[in-house]
């Protein structure tokens, strides 16, 4: 029989007489030696330890200072601010990303080149820019009005009174990130496989109902990844506030370091632990999202941090009775 070309054959040797062939039972399969694996491991705890150390034994971080100012009224009340701003704009931004995305997609040139310039403009442009010019939009507009385009005016209404500290950070931020979610819808839409479309439109499904049933669930198994990241980068974004006079987070500590300056590197702290909680917080919520949308797109769902951890025990019970019986 001829082998096909390129096909290697290895042959079972036979054992000779200077070396019997052992049972299954007493064979063992040695692991493989890595050696680096181990050095490397071993210079990363060093120095993850020497870190730790610094962190807690340097004077200089005045651990003390920051447990009297982590939960003070101040700090506390910056923190709902910071929240207020995140969440109002996460949602007008991502509502304004999804009519964004759709304009560019959409068949009308006059929508897809709109929506092109936008994102081209408010990507282009710094977010400290943006809230400074929203925060100064008075100068430019002292009234508002309401009427027939190029025609009578039905009323109108002072920009400044309707422009507070919070609609302006609000309106800032939401621009700004309309601007990042269209790209992240957009490329969550274009990854839903064409056949879905063909399918929904063969059915006869109303385009309205395509995009809510069909394509849309399907996108966010795409979009959520994405979107928490710019999550994240909002909730950090709304440090920029405290220039337009919104005393958030970050602005409380900078508050609050102006009057206590030997306090400064405890309040960053403080600034720096909450902030990590934040995210640490969205990730987590991410991850639950995640593991719920990707129910019929994977065998088996992946699995939680709790579940990892009874397997990791399991496995270890299991090797050590092993190692135990040898």
């Amino acid at each position: 029989m001829s082998e096909p070309p390129g096909a290697t054959v290895t042959l079972a040797q036979s054992p000779t007489a200077d070396e019997p062939s052992k049972p299954l039972s007493a064979q063992r399969v040695v692991p493989l030696r890595r050696p680096g694996r181990w050095i490397a491991t071993a210079v990363v705890l060093v120095l993850v330890a020497q870190f730790v150390h610094g962190l807690v034994t340097n004077p200089f971080y005045q651990w003390d200072r920051w447990g009297y100012w982590f939960l003070r009224p101040t700090i506390l009340d910056g923190l709902v601010i910071t929240l207020e701003v995140a969440a109002y704009s996460a949602v007008l931004g991502l509502i304004g990303g999804i009519v964004l995305a759709l304009a560019r997609l959409s068949k009308s040139p006059v929508l897809r080149a709109v929506s092109w310039t936008y994102v081209w403009a408010l990507r282009s442009v710094p977010l400290i820019v943006v809230l400074i010019f929203l925060y100064n939009f008075s100068a430019l507009y002292k009234t508002l009005s309401v009427g027939v385009p190029f025609g009578p005016a039905f009323f109108s209404f002072d920009e400044s009174r309707l422009a507070t500290d919070m609609v302006v950070a609000v309106v800032g931020l939401s621009l700004n990130e309309a601007a990042y979610a269209a790209e992240v819808v957009r490329g969550g839409i274009l990854s839903v496989d064409q056949g879905q479309h063909e399918a929904a439109a063969a059915l006869g499904l109303p385009k309205g109902y395509q995009f809510r049933r069909i394509v849309f669930p399907q996108a966010l198994r795409s979009i959520i990844p994405n979107y928490v990241n710019q999550l994240i980068g909002l909730i950090k974004g709304t440090s920029l506030v405290f220039y337009v006079s919104l005393l958030d987070l970050f602005g409380s500590a900078q508050t609050m370091g102006s009057t206590y300056p030997g306090d400064i590197v405890p309040l960053l702290l403080v600034v720096t632990v909450w902030y990590l909680i934040l995210t640490s917080v969205v990730s987590v919520i991410q991850f639950y999202v995640e593991r719920h949308y990707a129910r019929g797109a994977t065998r088996s769902l992946p699995p939680t941090p709790l579940q990892k951890l009874r397997t990791g025990l399991t496995e270890l019970r299991a090797r050590i009775r092993k190692e135990a019986a040898v």
